[in-house]
């Protein structure tokens, strides 16, 4: 079904492999991710997360063959959402949120599609939304948690810059910030005070941006243990380049302190 374009919701098609069947949907933003979707998939496969939440890619656009639909149902898939529009991985999360508060469910996830998050751990956060809390972040720096092969200049932006003005700015400590793997309420993304569908949110505004507003509008939120493995040969697999890239999301981060996302 195709999706023509809206205020706020870039242009789309959705291919539902099943119907709805949990309270709770997973929303994994790709792009070309190639084999590693496919082993994120089959650990949670192995792990049974659709147990707990449906899985739902948010692809923008791959030609890599990672999308053979067949092969994602198999690996437990639910629906896949297809970007046929602007924006990166803003605009994916946009679509994935609108057509999940459709569906009608209760909660969302969202995890990064490149191998290095523990999706295993999804009924962590199952269990924050069912005990009330809006906002749910993944922490590798927390009793529990795991931080592996962690690039240095990463740490040191993420516990020295990024998660200090944050939490500045959420007026609540957090300790993992630019971790895409968390989870919202709902009612949190639908308070029009929050108003995540926005054309505004086009690269990595809206993490940033939805990082902070649940606590300053008085949302409960909290954080649990996550794994974030990098691999040990290779490259850092990223879609955020060294200086552009990471230039782009100070700024961002400085827009976000001074209240600029704010409808």
């Amino acid at each position: 079904m195709i999706y023509e374009r809206q205020p706020g919701v870039p242009r789309f098609e959705s291919r539902e492999f099943e119907e709805k069947r949990k309270n709770y949907v997973v929303l994994i933003p790709v792009i070309n991710e190639g084999e590693r979707i496919l082993k994120e998939l089959m650990r949670a496969k192995r792990s049974r997360a659709a147990d707990f939440a449906d899985l739902v890619i948010c692809d923008g656009g791959s030609v890599d063959g990672s999308m053979e639909e067949k092969r994602l149902h198999r690996l437990g898939v639910n629906t896949l959402l297809i970007k046929q529009d602007e924006g990166r991985q803003g605009a994916q999360l946009r679509m994935g949120i609108w057509w999940a508060l459709q569906r009608g469910y209760e909660g969302i996830l969202t995890i990064d599609g490149n191998n290095k998050d523990s999706i295993e751990d999804v009924p962590l956060f199952a269990a924050k939304l069912q005990e009330g809390y809006d906002l749910v972040q993944g922490s590798r720096f927390i009793k529990g948690g795991r931080a592996v092969r962690t690039p240095w200049l990463r740490l040191i932006a993420v516990r020295g810059i990024h998660a200090p003005i944050i939490s500045l700015t959420a007026r609540q400590r957090f300790t993992d910030t630019t971790n895409a793997y968390r989870a919202y309420s709902a009612r949190y993304l639908k308070d029009r005070r929050v108003a995540p569908l926005r054309d505004i949110f086009m690269t990595y505004e809206l993490l940033a941006y939805l990082s902070v507003r649940a606590t300053q509008l008085g949302y409960r939120a909290c954080e649990v243990p996550v794994a974030r493995v990098y691999p040990k040969k290779g490259g850092v697999p990223t879609k955020i380049s060294f200086f552009k890239g990471n230039g782009e999301l100070f700024g961002i981060l400085l827009k976000n302190a001074a209240g600029r996302y704010k409808p």
